[in-house]
Protein backbone atom coordinates (compact mmCIF):
# COMPACT_ATOMS: atom_id res chain seq x y z
CA UNK A 1 0.00 0.00 0.00
CA UNK A 2 3.09 2.49 0.82
CA UNK A 3 4.73 1.79 -2.59
CA UNK A 4 1.36 3.13 -4.60
CA UNK A 5 0.90 6.25 -2.26
CA UNK A 6 4.36 7.04 -3.55
CA UNK A 7 3.29 6.45 -6.53
CA UNK A 8 0.08 8.80 -6.69
CA UNK A 9 2.12 11.30 -4.87
CA UNK A 10 4.78 11.08 -7.60
CA UNK A 11 2.12 11.34 -10.44
CA UNK A 12 0.70 14.37 -8.62
CA UNK A 13 3.65 16.20 -8.85
CA UNK A 14 4.45 15.36 -11.98
CA UNK A 15 1.28 16.18 -12.91
CA UNK A 16 1.71 19.78 -10.93
CA UNK A 17 4.48 20.30 -12.59
CA UNK A 18 3.37 20.23 -16.15
CA UNK A 19 0.11 21.71 -15.32
CA UNK A 20 2.89 24.80 -13.80
CA UNK A 21 4.88 25.22 -16.96
CA UNK A 22 1.80 25.29 -19.07
CA UNK A 23 0.99 28.72 -16.61
CA UNK A 24 4.47 29.63 -17.15
CA UNK A 25 3.67 31.08 -20.65
CA UNK A 26 3.20 34.99 -20.86
CA UNK A 27 -0.78 35.83 -21.60
CA UNK A 28 0.97 38.52 -23.55
CA UNK A 29 3.13 36.00 -26.46
CA UNK A 30 -0.46 35.00 -27.59
CA UNK A 31 -1.99 38.23 -27.61
CA UNK A 32 1.24 39.69 -29.31
CA UNK A 33 1.27 36.13 -31.82
CA UNK A 34 -2.44 37.02 -32.54
CA UNK A 35 -1.89 40.78 -33.29
CA UNK A 36 1.22 39.59 -35.33
CA UNK A 37 -1.09 37.09 -37.94
CA UNK A 38 -3.85 39.96 -37.94
CA UNK A 39 -1.41 42.35 -39.07
CA UNK A 40 -0.25 39.54 -41.57
CA UNK A 41 -3.44 39.01 -42.97
CA UNK A 42 -4.33 42.72 -43.44
CA UNK A 43 -0.81 42.96 -45.26
CA UNK A 44 -2.45 40.08 -47.32
CA UNK A 45 -5.60 41.03 -48.60
CA UNK A 46 -4.22 44.83 -49.05
CA UNK A 47 -4.15 45.52 -52.56
CA UNK A 48 -1.77 48.29 -52.46
CA UNK A 49 0.72 45.32 -50.49
CA UNK A 50 1.12 41.97 -50.42
CA UNK A 51 -1.79 41.65 -52.79
CA UNK A 52 -1.81 37.78 -52.32
CA UNK A 53 -5.60 37.58 -53.26
CA UNK A 54 -4.78 38.45 -57.05
CA UNK A 55 -3.27 35.42 -57.19
CA UNK A 56 -4.54 33.03 -54.04
CA UNK A 57 -7.64 31.88 -53.13
CA UNK A 58 -7.39 31.96 -49.26
CA UNK A 59 -9.16 32.34 -46.15
CA UNK A 60 -12.14 34.15 -46.09
CA UNK A 61 -10.76 36.95 -48.90
CA UNK A 62 -12.92 38.15 -51.45
CA UNK A 63 -12.53 38.27 -55.11
CA UNK A 64 -9.43 35.81 -55.30
CA UNK A 65 -7.99 34.93 -58.21
CA UNK A 66 -6.85 31.82 -59.34
CA UNK A 67 -3.15 31.91 -60.74
CA UNK A 68 -1.55 31.08 -57.77
CA UNK A 69 -2.25 27.43 -55.63
CA UNK A 70 -5.40 27.72 -53.36
CA UNK A 71 -3.39 28.59 -49.37
CA UNK A 72 -4.50 26.06 -47.27
CA UNK A 73 -2.72 23.16 -45.64
CA UNK A 74 0.41 25.41 -45.38
CA UNK A 75 2.01 23.39 -42.42
CA UNK A 76 1.62 20.52 -44.14
CA UNK A 77 3.09 22.38 -47.30
CA UNK A 78 5.71 23.97 -45.33
CA UNK A 79 7.24 21.92 -42.48
CA UNK A 80 9.88 24.56 -42.19
CA UNK A 81 8.96 28.19 -42.04
CA UNK A 82 11.81 29.14 -43.67
CA UNK A 83 11.39 27.92 -46.71
CA UNK A 84 7.65 29.37 -46.65
CA UNK A 85 9.33 33.08 -45.91
CA UNK A 86 11.67 32.31 -48.58
CA UNK A 87 8.93 31.55 -51.72
CA UNK A 88 7.33 34.80 -50.10
CA UNK A 89 10.16 36.36 -50.52
CA UNK A 90 11.39 35.24 -53.50
CA UNK A 91 10.24 32.82 -55.23
CA UNK A 92 12.21 32.82 -58.60
CA UNK A 93 15.08 31.28 -56.40
CA UNK A 94 12.88 27.78 -56.41
CA UNK A 95 11.41 28.77 -59.68
CA UNK A 96 12.64 30.94 -62.20
CA UNK A 97 9.28 31.05 -64.12
CA UNK A 98 7.26 32.16 -61.22
CA UNK A 99 4.63 34.79 -61.66
CA UNK A 100 4.46 35.58 -57.92
CA UNK A 101 6.93 39.07 -57.21
CA UNK A 102 10.11 38.73 -55.50
CA UNK A 103 8.92 40.98 -52.59
CA UNK A 104 11.81 41.00 -50.78
CA UNK A 105 14.68 41.74 -54.16
CA UNK A 106 11.94 44.37 -55.17
CA UNK A 107 11.65 46.23 -51.80
CA UNK A 108 7.48 45.92 -52.10
CA UNK A 109 7.83 44.83 -48.72
CA UNK A 110 9.98 44.43 -45.96
CA UNK A 111 11.48 42.09 -43.81
CA UNK A 112 8.74 42.83 -41.13
CA UNK A 113 5.87 42.82 -43.81
CA UNK A 114 7.36 39.44 -44.48
CA UNK A 115 7.61 37.83 -41.50
CA UNK A 116 3.66 38.92 -40.59
CA UNK A 117 2.40 37.42 -43.63
CA UNK A 118 4.15 34.30 -43.44
CA UNK A 119 2.56 33.95 -39.67
CA UNK A 120 -0.87 34.76 -40.42
CA UNK A 121 -0.23 32.31 -44.17
CA UNK A 122 1.05 29.81 -41.72
CA UNK A 123 -1.98 29.72 -39.87
CA UNK A 124 -3.95 28.40 -43.06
Amino acid sequence: MRKAAHLITAASAVAVLLGSMTVMVPATANAADAKTIAEGKALAFNRKKGNCLACHQMDDGQLPGNIGPPLVAMKARFPDKAKLRAQIYDASKNNPNSVMPPFGPHEILTNDEIDKIVEYVYTL
